[in-house]
């Protein structure tokens, strides 16, 4: 290199410094793409997603090209800067050459070049494939020797280099995908997804209509009575039953009672006929699992019993996809709730009856959801015991008034938010 002029070992310098600065970017912004976005675009036929997705399917031979690449401009580098450094300073030129080229490499060929990449991954991972695929063809022997002798150095440790990653997102993570989209998933979406992960949390006994609420009607009562029961409904299915609702005979659609009523004479017997077969649902079934049996059963309601048969409650496949889209027929708005009554002084009158989680999506409250199902409940636990007056107690730092009992159930509650306390643990 004695002959070649200075001026052209500074130009030669330079050059190698921008390679070497195009090989930190290219390994740094392959390495932190979003495999996710990267596999959508080579779906959509993206040529340059799916080139960078070919070098990223063999992760090793990537990364011994880079670095093989890299190692031999900076060594290359080191080696110009001295002789210049020996021409302009000479022995003190060394470590005058060294310094200056650690400090020029480090700042110009790998923490801005890196900066940048990790900054706008797909602007320089994109256009660094077109290199990168036709430099692997040439420099494979190489590659190919540098990573044997790698693999071999982690086979002694027991690390195979042929095992692949998962990269499969857990619920969690996905949850976590799903609240980091920002703007790209519209607000509304965005919480029917997490909704829709939310359901195998939920089990169906926690959605459900108590049986004491079930719109039933017991057939072993007079004809009058039933034919005035049947005029007043306003549910489009009821249930039958003989003496209790654990004797379940089937569900009456309003159509097909109108079509009994219009066809033939309106008794009893034709009545029970029109009837339709049970459904019945284990407690404690998740959502998910439901709305699937829902769809290979083709039904849309079913009984829920608990381990001795008995019936707790009905559950329906509107219920279900509530709990992901919201309400059908009341109000986005919040407190609409027909279960909770606001006040002027800003606390709110609350039926005992509500389920917690519905007063807790309703308020954005936090009481807890892994004991009693229902206000009522919780309040008893509490208490362990019924009261028969007004008490006044503290759950979860929520501030409570018992205002009425009847048929040994708090039916009215008394709740002032604003005087909310956080309990320590």
């Amino acid at each position: 290199m004695s002959d070649i002029p200075t001026s052209a070992l500074f130009i030669s310098l330079v050059i190698l410094i921008f390679i070497s600065a195009y090989f930190s970017s290219s390994e740094t912004s392959m390495m932190t793409l979003n495999r996710y976005r990267l596999r959508h675009l080579a779906k959509d036929k993206n040529r340059a997603a799916i080139r960078v997705e070919k070098l990223l399917n063999k992760p090793d031979k990537l990364i011994g090209l880079i670095l093989i690449g890299n190692n031999l401009v900076n060594i290359l580098a080191s080696a110009i800067a001295t002789i210049i450094g020996q021409r302009l300073f000479g022995d003190a030129g060394i470590a005058i050459a060294t310094g200056a080229l650690t400090f020029v490499i480090l700042v110009f060929a790998e923490v801005t070049p890196k900066t940048l990449a990790v900054l706008y991954p797909e602007k320089i991972a994109f256009p660094s494939s077109f290199i990168l695929i036709p430099l692997q063809k040439i420099l494979s022997p190489f590659v190919w020797f540098i990573n044997g002798i790698s693999s071999c150095l982690l086979r002694i440790f027991g690390i195979s280099v042929n095992q692949q990653n998962d990269d499969a997102l857990s619920s969690e993570e996905l949850r976590s995908v799903v609240n980091e989209a920002g703007t790209m998933i519209p607000e509304h979406h965005q919480q029917m997804l997490l909704s829709i992960l939310e359901l195998e949390q939920v089990t169906v006994d926690e959605i459900m209509v108590p049986r004491n609420e079930i719109a039933a009607i017991d057939i072993n009562q007079d004809w009058d009575t039933i034919l005035k029961q049947l005029k007043h409904r306003t549910h489009t299915m009821t249930l039958l039953y003989r003496d209790t609702i654990d004797e379940a005979i089937g569900f009456l659609h309003a159509r097909d009672s109108l079509l009994i009523l219009l066809k033939e004479e309106f008794t009893k017997t034709t009545l029970l006929r029109s009837a339709r077969e049970l459904y019945f649902i284990p407690e404690g079934t998740p959502l998910n699992t439901q709305l699937v049996k829902f769809q290979q059963n083709k039904q849309r309601m079913g009984l829920v019993v608990d381990e001795y048969g008995d019936i707790q409650g009905l559950v329906t496949l509107a219920d279900i996809l509530e709990e992901i889209v919201g309400d059908f027929t009341t109000s986005r708005e919040p407190h609409t709730s027909e279960e909770i009554h606001k006040q002027n002084d800003d606390s709110y009158i609350i039926e005992g009856g509500i389920g917690i989680r519905d007063l807790n999506k309703e308020m954005n409250w936090t009481l807890p959801t892994d004991g009693p199902r229902t206000l009522n409940g919780l309040i008893l636990e509490h208490l362990e015991t019924i009261p028969t007056s007004v008490v006044s107690t503290r759950i979860c730092g929520y501030p409570m008034e018992i205002m009425e009992v009847e048929n040994n159930m708090v039916k009215l509650v008394k709740i002032i938010p604003k005087l909310y306390t956080e309990e320590s643990e």
